[in-house]
């Protein structure tokens, strides 16, 4: 069995947690400051229930902090947690890259071939 506190089993819940449309939402939604959970769910049409399971979700994966002000929830991201994420994508990064160098390079290879002129045209063309 995987210890929770090992890495991978922590990027495992971060994975698990981005790999739902609302929750990656959710955490868009909260970028520029913390918001309620009343907040968070008024653009969804699902109950605060149903919020409120993404939102561990997301807290279990440690991409979110929930904090009670006074008689509000408060939730904020916790960017520092999509570090370990964005570290394993970069990884796999160079096969992507080096697919759109050679792509580029056909591209400019095109551009610099010259075109054929009028006087090689055959004579069904003329």
């Amino acid at each position: 069995m995987v210890e929770r506190s090992h890495p991978a089993a922590a990027l495992d819940q971060v994975f698990h947690a981005l790999a739902d449309a609302t929750r990656r939402a959710i955490l868009r939604d909260i970028t520029s400051r913390e918001k309620t959970v009343g907040e968070i769910a008024e653009p969804y049409q699902m109950s605060l229930a149903a919020v409120s399971k993404h939102l561990d979700v997301l807290e279990r994966a440690d991409l979110i902090r929930r904090e009670r002000k006074g008689s509000c929830r408060m939730v904020r991201l916790n960017a520092t947690r999509l570090r370990a994420a964005q570290d394993w994508l970069a990884y796999y990064e160079r096969f992507w890259s080096d697919t759109l160098d050679r792509l580029q390079q056909h591209l400019e290879a095109e551009l610099t071939t010259p075109l054929p002129s009028n006087r090689t045209r055959s004579h069904k063309e003329k």
